[in-house]
């Protein structure tokens, strides 16, 4: 009952693989007596032999998920991966910080905390990125007493 030897013969005379043979259950018997590969050819041509479509990965999922990046979603930090630097770009990176780092120092000039002259040494010095954060623009302010006396 083993049909070993055909489905070789029929996988090598199809070019496909063993496994994506098929062969017709209601006529196995048949089949069976076969031993030549002409009464394999025969067989193929009355499609009681036939090779099974090939399996492949369905690209539905990926479609529908491209269509929405597409449309904008699935864009945040949530979507992301790898290291913090390849999430935020740098030039993001930079305006995140510069942006408070510019305004608690124009708060602090309208307001009159710090003199013009501080003002400017300051937006110079947060430029040239001496400052990672408005609490350390706040310590430096006040470890060189640069608020303005009152």
């Amino acid at each position: 009952m083993s049909l070993k030897s055909q489905r070789r013969l029929a996988a090598d005379i199809l070019k496909v693989g063993e496994g994506r043979v098929w062969i017709d259950p209601e006529r196995i018997d048949y089949v069976e007596t076969a031993i030549t590969r002409e009464e394999i050819r025969k067989l193929i041509h009355e499609k009681v032999v036939k090779s099974l479509p090939e399996k492949g990965v369905s690209r539905a999922r990926a479609k529908v998920l491209a269509e929405k990046r597409k449309r904008g979603l699935r864009r945040g930090p949530g979507g992301k991966s790898g290291s913090a630097r390849s999430k935020i770009s740098k030039k993001q990176a930079w305006m995140n910080r510069i942006r408070p780092l510019r305004k608690r120092l124009t708060d602090l000039k309208d307001s009159r905390a710090i003199t013009e002259s501080a003002y400017r040494k300051l937006y110079d010095m947060s430029e040239s990125g001496v400052f990672e954060s408005k609490a350390d623009l706040e310590r430096y302010i006040r470890t060189h007493d640069l608020w303005r006396r009152r």
